[in-house]
């Protein structure tokens, strides 16, 4: 994997049980027939912004999430902000892959809104690149299990290579210890959700030197529901 376009060749070909691969499935529900070519095309546009912009810094959650890239296929990010991600990475042209209404999650907005403060391109991934659902539920959001991160771990490696990095931000504890192991420079952050937003800022706020802002209720334009 070597290029965007290996890696997300590569990414497109897993298949596991329970687990949606965006960059190869379609859903039958809200995705449109080429659901999958647009969310591999989104994901290479972000990695290629991110190769030739020689951007420094991956953001890692845990996992994608059933409202956010699992429908846009660029981890951390909603349909709500595909137009900020675009503007982020160099313009890149990002293209939803759903039918009906645009779908916001909160963990999105949040990220996205102290992303927009920083104002340069900042590589977004998760430990586990696909969506783990419940059995029998593809709407839900599960934690992954210890093998499905040992089949994926690779990737990660992988995009360590592309992109040389010289910091990591880990958002949430479970995606700190997953990385804790690796040499290079890991800074964890509280994860947005569930109470978490203004330890979050504060911490993205403090890795960054911005000056600390009134902490607002996040809000998007569009409904959302749970935190991811």
């Amino acid at each position: 994997m070597k290029t965007a376009s290996e890696f997300v060749d590569a990414l497109s070909a897993i298949t596991l049980e329970n687990a949606f691969n965006p960059y190869s499935d379609t859903c039958p529900v809200h995705d449109a027939p080429e659901a999958a070519e647009r969310r591999r095309t989104n994901l290479q546009r972000c990695l290629e912004a991110c190769i030739e912009g020689e951007t420094d810094t991956i953001w890692v959650a845990r996992d994608l999430g059933y409202r956010g890239g699992r429908r846009t296929g660029i981890p951390l990010t909603d349909e709500a902000h595909l137009h900020d991600a675009s503007s982020l990475f160099c313009d890149a042209p990002l293209s939803r892959a759903t039918i009906g209404a645009p779908v916001s999650e909160r963990t999105a907005t949040i990220t996205w809104g102290q992303l927009s403060a920083i104002g340069k391109p900042v590589m977004l991934w998760n430990v586990f690149p696909l969506h783990p659902h419940a059995p029998g539920d593809a709407m839900t959001n599960r934690c992954h299990k210890k093998s499905e991160r040992v089949a994926t771990w690779p990737f990660m490696l992988a995009l360590l290579d592309l992109l040389k990095p010289r910091k990591l931000v880990a958002i949430g504890r479970d995606a700190g210890m997953a990385l804790a192991d690796l040499s290079i420079d890991v800074s964890v952050v509280r994860h947005p959700s569930y109470g978490g937003q203004a330890e979050f800022i504060a911490g993205i706020q403090e890795i960054y030197g911005l000056a600390p802002a009134p902490v607002a209720t996040a809000e998007a334009t569009l409904p959302f529901a749970e935190f991811v």
